[in-house]
């Protein structure tokens, strides 16, 4: 990546703005190659999600991510440039097209600010294929035209921009320049909602399936446990919801960052409609600051009414040889995948609980040194997927899933996230999920299954999980989850650019 000493903060100008395009499109000319050019400036505070609602377009991928609890936020948008794949390969096909397109990039502005130049912005499904009509890739990267993030109290706002020979300097000068001036006082134009009683509409919640196959899948699952096939299985249960008018992905977003700010609340949309939104418990992988962070996240107990017995839960969770089982195949998997690329782990000895709003689960914390040469993509395939999502041995429990649940998983519990222009990076698992497309909203929820593990509290387990987001769709957008009409709004959103 080529890093231009030029401020946009000083670049009052539009012809100064031009000059500098200028100066890229020659050295694309010199190359011989497009040149994609990421311009960062630091703004006055912004909410990357009021960002995003204000200028959200169903036609254009996008990619939102937030944790309260840890105080950032990053919202993007509008591909400027995208590359998939599939197959067992996927992971190493990404990180060349990450490796390509940063060398053949110029950035200016403040690159130590928190989330500045460019950024990949990554989605992979849960299985490394997917099938016909899913409505995202097995692997997908994208730099997005815009991105604004918050992180440590301080706002950047980012650019990035294809150049070749044929680009037009002076329309694209001009709309980045409209751009700059929008970011620097944003106007949010706050939607015109408007609320008809003849607009509401009855909402349908129907199981996908038949409604007692969770829990013969269970069954199932468990006596090939038993029959030493492998030692876990997760299987997860799926519910359509529809109504008469489209959801609004951002609604039920804006409702999960508030009530889940321990989570990875996001939104994935695929430029075609189609957007999978959740609040996930999991971080998958951070490689921040030489250090590479991941976690077991696995054993569930339901939250207390009172302190008490939230308290005997947590410590009955503790005790639970079944959960505790199903902890420790987790953990010894992820400490066994990491070994070949000579990472060297350290855990404590003991899980704790991690508690969340409507559940809390047995966690633990695995941290070790960057070791030179090793690329947060090798580490992702190595981790992805986590016996938390799939089961142990991995290859005999994936293969399981598929013949025993009754849907695609697609994006659900895949690996979602971000790799910056140091090839740090932090990826979560897509879970808590719901996949919204039009008027059609599908929830996801899954429970790990075990020698000796009950079909009625296995599906006890899932319907605990539902409720993170059916009780966020009815504060949000879908309100007849847990009412039976539903408020249509009629929006419309001023365009950025």
């Amino acid at each position: 990546m080529t890093i231009l000493p030029l401020n946009p903060a000083e670049n009052s100008s539009p012809e100064a703005l031009r000059a500098f395009l200028a100066q890229c499109q020659a050295m694309a000319a010199k190359i011989g190659r497009a040149q994609l050019v990421s311009i960062s400036l630091e703004v006055d505070a912004l909410d990357p999600l009021a960002v995003l609602e204000s200028i959200f377009e169903p036609g254009e991928r996008h990619f939102y991510v937030e944790r309260p609890a840890e105080s950032f936020a990053v919202a993007g948008a509008e591909a400027v440039c995208v590359f998939t794949a599939s197959g067992q390969d996927r992971f190493a096909a990404c990180q060349r097209f990450v490796d390509e397109t940063l060398a053949n990039t110029i950035a200016v502005g403040d690159l130590k600010a928190p989330f500045a130049g460019p950024h990949f912005f990554t989605a992979f499904t849960f299985f490394d294929q997917t099938e016909s009509g899913e409505p995202f890739e097995a692997a997908s990267v994208f730099v997005p035209r815009w991105q604004v993030s918050c992180r440590e109290g301080r706002t950047v706002a980012v650019a990035n921009l294809l150049i070749d020979l044929k680009t037009p300097l002076d329309m694209l000068a001009a709309k980045i320049w409209r751009a700059r001036q929008k970011f620097g006082a944003f106007d949010y134009g706050a939607p015109d909602f408007t609320v008809s009683a003849a607009n509401r509409e009855a909402i349908t919640v129907q199981e996908v399936g038949s409604a007692d196959h969770y829990e013969r899948s269970v069954t199932e699952a468990r006596r090939r446990i038993e029959a030493g096939e492998f030692r876990k299985v997760v299987l997860a249960r799926a519910k359509d919801l529809r109504a008469a008018q489209p959801f609004h992905p951002l609604q039920v977003l804006n409702a999960l960052r508030q009530r889940y700010p321990d989570c990875y609340a996001f939104s994935v949309a695929n430029g075609r409609g189609q957007s999978l939104i959740g609040a996930s418990p999991e971080r998958l992988l951070r490689v921040s600051a030489g250090s590479v962070l991941t976690e077991a996240l696995a054993g569930s107990a339901p939250r207390g009414a009172t302190a008490s017995e939230d308290a005997a839960l947590a410590g009955a969770l503790l005790r639970n040889e079944k959960e505790q089982a199903e902890h420790a195949c987790v953990l010894d998997s992820i400490l066994r995948r990491l070994k070949p690329l000579d990472l060297k782990p350290e855990h404590p000895d003991k899980p704790a609980v991690r508690r969340l709003a409507n559940v809390q689960h047995l966690h633990t914390p695995v941290q070790a040194a960057v070791v030179p040469g090793v690329r947060t993509l090798d580490v992702l395939a190595r981790l992805h997927p986590t016996p938390a999502v799939g089961g142990s041995p991995r290859e005999a429990a994936v293969a399981c899933i598929r013949n025993l649940e009754s849907f695609p998983r697609g994006l659900y519990a895949g690996a979602l996230g971000w790799i910056n222009s140091n090839g740090e990076g932090e990826f979560f698992v897509g879970l808590r999920s719901a996949l919204i497309d039009g008027p059609s909203a599908r929830l996801y929820a899954g429970a790990g299954i075990m020698a000796g593990s009950d079909p009625a509290r296995e599906k006890a387990e899932t319907e605990l999980k539902f409720s993170a987001m059916q009780a966020s769709c009815w504060t949000g957008w879908l309100t007849a989850v847990v009412k039976p009409q539903l408020f249509v709004f009629d929006v419309h959103f001023p365009t950025l650019l």
